[in-house]
């Protein structure tokens, strides 16, 4: 199979216009002829539901949420970037780029990576249209912060609930469109395979969380929007739900699973106080443009963090990142955290977290400024740990949080399945091998408001005579037959051992083999004992209640089955990536210092799966990543 990305010729800056300019459209009265499926309703699928209703095509779209709004883009807290330069501090679209691929350590398209600094500009005025509510400052003018692997303060923020803001904006223009007619919005439902025909993506299977009911529907393009797979840690940042099914049900229709092993880990999240927790809960990365994270110089120290001098404390990203500090990317921050903890280091309970001080910020610009930025942060914090960061540090330590890897798509986010888009957190490309911090947000955004609007009606341009497209095709009932079948699967094990003891299981081997750290003899151990958890699934699972009723436990069963094989395909992926980069930190291959150490002559490629079966190994295609503007330089932050 040979990947083509589908570039368009010309300078960096002027792709996308090209692409624009050039690109085949539907006339209006056309427009109505043709349906569109759109799964996932967060700020990816609500906003390209809501453009494509807008245009005049016929749009399903579907979540499993109980409500659109609960879709996780709501949980986003510190902002989304925008390279306005408001601040007037040197910021622009190439810097952006550069910030990014940089920051991705150089495992990035440069078109698709400029086209999300380019689309920046328009999100924002798009998102103040809607009422988005961004921070201002006192004059009425937007304000602006840094985050994490950039000297520039490009984030836009609404204190710290920016998500759940821009999502609102994003779902009533979803239900804008809802309320014309031109988008049916189905909520508690869950896409359980895409349907192929002539090997054209044409319509999905959905089963009613409801009710159980089984239903197919027809369309002529299929858009997943539904989110990454980090949850598949158990212990993550994601809310429960968050599954990785939808895009691996893809992949196994013959979707191309790019860079799956590339997951970040947060560095701030609250630590695990137990074995009883089932989340984890993410304190914003804008928290470090005033906190400062230190542990105690002295190993094992037991004494309160106010009582442990400035002389006594170790601010360890200081130390050693001095250009950027406290806002070192998330990578490097959340492996310097784990290299402290490791050695000891640690503090609180079960000494596995680090401190964040604000004690300076508060001296420096008083209680009321921080409390105005981060207030609603700061209330999280105290009612889950009954601590008052005011008066002493936060407790902090890394987590799973971010897929970087997801579907390939090519420039116009399409898979290699015609007619299957891929949008967002959903597919692997605008990040690399590490994101940015508040670049989730913008990439969900522009992918539905401003790109994929464009790329989805240049494939629907060939569309307009094929006709309806009807679900009494054979490969709809061939589809449906093969869901019933591994539902009744699953409730016919009525074993002894539940879906959250084999996730918590898959989850522990996971992050202890191919986490934040890997190596060849832990990855190899690792596949060994996810088959053998499998192997178990399969036979001692307990999924009570049948499959013709709403059924959480069957829900959890059927992402579980998928998991595994996901987490196989993670480890293949670190595996056959002998070098370092970004959130891939192979032991074996690290500089004198620590330091990740990149393989471009091996390993300047995206590393993109084919299934082929669940008793052989999936084969592996390599997309060669063509640097024409930028050459790929030791990613330092010192």
């Amino acid at each position: 199979m040979k990947l083509d990305a589908k570039i368009p010729e010309g300078p960096l800056e002027e792709k996308w216009s090209v692409y624009k300019r050039t690109a085949k459209i539907v006339n209006p009265a056309n427009r109505k002829k043709l349906d569109v499926i759109v799964i996932g309703t967060g700020l990816a699928g609500s906003s390209v539901a809501a453009s494509l209703g807008e245009m005049g095509y016929n749009v399903k779209s579907f979540c499993f949420q109980d409500s659109a709004r609960r879709a996780h883009s709501v949980a986003a807290q510190g902002g989304v970037n925008a390279a306005k330069n408001y601040k007037n501090d040197g910021d622009s679209v190439y810097r952006m780029f550069m910030d990014t691929i940089k920051g991705g350590d150089f495992r990035a398209r440069e078109g698709n990576v400029y086209r999300m600094a380019e689309c920046s500009l328009n999100l924002i005025d798009q998102a103040v249209a809607q009422g988005v509510p961004f921070g201002r400052e006192y004059g009425g003018y937007l304000n602006n912060r840094s985050f994490g692997g950039v000297q520039v303060s490009r984030t836009f923020y609404s204190r710290g609930q920016t998500g759940q803001q821009l999502l609102l904006g994003a779902y009533q223009a979803l239900m804008r469109q809802v309320s014309k007619g031109t988008v049916n919005l189905a909520a508690k439902h869950e896409l359980l395979d895409v349907v192929l025909i002539e090997g054209k993506a044409r319509g999905v299977i959905i089963r009613n969380l409801d009710t159980g009911a089984i239903e197919s529907h027809a369309a002529h393009a299929v858009v997943l929007a539904t989110g990454g797979y980090g949850k598949i840690y158990f212990l993550s940042t994601l809310a429960m739900g968050c599954n990785g099914s939808a895009i691996w049900r893809a992949h196994k229709k013959g979707a191309l699973m790019a860079s799956p092993s590339w997951i970040q880990i947060h560095p701030t999240s609250l630590p695990q106080s137990g074995d009883y927790q089932s989340k984890l809960t993410l304190m914003s990365e804008s928290l470090r443009n005033d906190g400062r994270i230190w542990v105690p110089l002295k190993a094992d120290d037991t004494r309160k963090p106010n009582d442990i001098p400035e002389a006594e404390r170790d601010y360890y990203l200081e130390r050693r990142y001095p250009s950027f500090g406290n806002l070192a990317p998330r990578d490097i921050a959340s492996r310097a955290a784990k290299e402290r903890i490791d050695a000891g280091f640690g503090i609180g309970p079960l000494k596995n977290a680090v401190y964040l001080d604000f004690s300076k910020a508060i001296h420096n610009l008083g209680k009321d400024n921080i409390k105005e930025k981060y207030g609603n942060l700061f209330d999280m914090y105290y009612k889950i740990t009954g601590y008052d960061a005011y008066q002493e540090p936060m407790m902090i330590s890394p987590s799973a949080h971010f897929s970087m890897g997801g579907l390939w798509v090519d420039y116009e986010l399409m898979t290699t399945i015609p007619g299957l888009f891929a949008l967002g957190e959903a597919n692997f490309a605008d990040h690399g091998a590490n994101r940015l911090g508040a670049n989730s947000l913008l990439q969900a955004s522009v992918d539905g408001y401003f790109i994929a609007p464009y790329t989805i009606a240049n494939y629907l341009s060939d569309e307009v005579k094929t006709g309806k497209i009807s679900t009494d095709h054979p490969a709809f009932q061939e589809a449906e037959e093969a869901v019933k079948k591994q539902i009744q699967q699953l409730i016919d094990i009525n074993g002894n051992r539940t879906v959250d003891n084999y996730h918590k299981t898959l989850g522990k081997i996971l992050y202890d083999y191919c986490g934040l750290a890997r190596k060849e003899a832990g990855l190899l151990y690792a596949i060994e004992e996810i088959r053998k958890l499998k192997e178990d699934f399969y036979q001692n699972v307990k999924v009570p209640g049948n499959g013709s009723q709403m059924n959480a436990e069957l829900e959890k069963a059927g992402r579980m089955a998928d998991y595994f094989e996901i987490g196989e395909l993670m480890c293949f992926d670190a595996l056959t990536r002998k070098e370092s980069c970004g959130a891939h930190f192979r032991e074996e291959y690290q500089t004198a210092d620590g330091e990740a150490l990149r393989n471009d002559a091996e390993y300047q490629f995206i590393s993109a799966w084919e299934w082929k079966g669940d008793t052989t190994e999936p084969i592996l295609h390599k997309e060669a990543l063509i640097f024409e503007t930028v050459q790929p330089t030791v990613r330092s932050y010192k």
